[in-house]
């Protein structure tokens, strides 16, 4: 029923989002408990034979240590009854998704702290009035009502699963997913430890939403320089400038001047830029740019650059 739930708070949602849009999502992010792996392991992780062998070891551990033999079967009982007994208390209540949802949002805020794009693209929404919440909260209740006149202000729906990873080690197998109003999804997976998996999770959302779309336009000055990108790719490589410059021609752009290149590099990763960092760029005219090596000038002829790559965009 919670599933059906979603589908039609998903159905509802109105039909202005894209993946281009920023996307604002239902500030409850209801998380699922799946298959227990740990358990599963535990049942089929083994073969009779090694689960046999395993038997004998414990059976010669416990004879060595002094237990009596007439009691080594009900010893084995009595720890494996303790080492349920312990799994079902770590995993009983309902607090591992509340834990999820929370430290998903802190994670994501806190990426958004850190790296300061100019706009966020991703937002958790309660439309609901404050007197709601509160009395949620004092409640200690987790907030799921949510009518289709509260729909206008979001455009997506988040929810996930978790399940005990088959290490039995105390890690979650965690999946998120993200659906807009077009239908299309976005689906991530990550697994840690309950207090950190979900910062993994998060970085591969923010990278999502957050960075540069092609095509897309730029105000540089007084005029604007839409990013083609590449054939096929955003950012491509090739093995000389003239076939980069080749290649831009091909799709109706030219690849981009040294100031361009520098300009949108400035904008960075997450503010519609492209950092030059740490790789050799394609020029016109057999010239590169090589911002590692900025003495005498990063612009050099190709020939004095030994790069296995040049890499490119395009742009009009």
């Amino acid at each position: 029923m919670k599933f059906i739930g979603l589908l039609w708070l998903a159905c509802c949602l109105p039909a202005w989002a894209d993946h281009y849009s920023p996307i604002t999502v239902w500030q409850t992010v209801p998380f699922i408990k799946g298959q227990d792996l740990c358990q599963f392991q535990d049942a089929y992780g083994s073969t009779a034979q090694e689960n046999h062998k395993n038997l004998s070891q414990q059976l010669i551990h416990l004879l060595n240590a002094g237990a009596d033999p007439a009691q080594l079967v009900d010893l084995l009982n009595a720890l494996d009854r303790n080492t349920q007994l312990n799994r079902e208390r770590a995993t009983a209540g309902k607090g591992m998704d509340v834990l999820l949802e929370g430290s998903l949002k802190a994670s994501l805020d806190a990426q958004y702290t850190k790296l300061q794009p100019r706009n966020r693209n991703i937002t958790f929404f309660n439309p609901a009035p404050i007197y709601a919440l509160a009395r949620d909260l004092r409640d200690e209740k987790r907030q799921g009502y949510l009518d289709a006149g509260m729909l206008g202000k979001l455009n997506a729906m988040a929810w996930g699963t978790y399940s005990y990873a088959p290490t039995c080690k105390g890690d979650l197998l965690v999946t998120l997913h993200i659906q807009v109003t077009s239908g299309r999804t976005y689906n991530y997976q990550a697994r840690g430890r309950p207090d950190q998996v979900m910062l993994a999770i998060s970085s591969q959302l923010f990278a999502e939403f957050q960075h540069t779309q092609f095509p897309s336009k730029v105000k540089m000055g007084n005029r604007t320089l839409e990013l083609i990108g590449a054939p096929g790719v955003p950012i491509s490589h090739t093995s000389s400038a003239a076939a980069a410059e080749r290649t831009c021609r091909s799709i109706q752009a030219r690849l981009p001047t040294a100031e361009e290149y520098e300009f949108v590099s400035n904008l960075g990763d997450w503010n519609q830029g492209v950092r030059t960092v740490g790789r050799v760029w394609a020029l016109a005219n057999h010239m590169v740019l090589a911002p590692d090596l900025p003495n005498p000038s990063p612009i050099r002829p190709e020939s004095e650059v030994r790069a296995n790559e040049l890499y490119y965009y395009c742009v009009r």
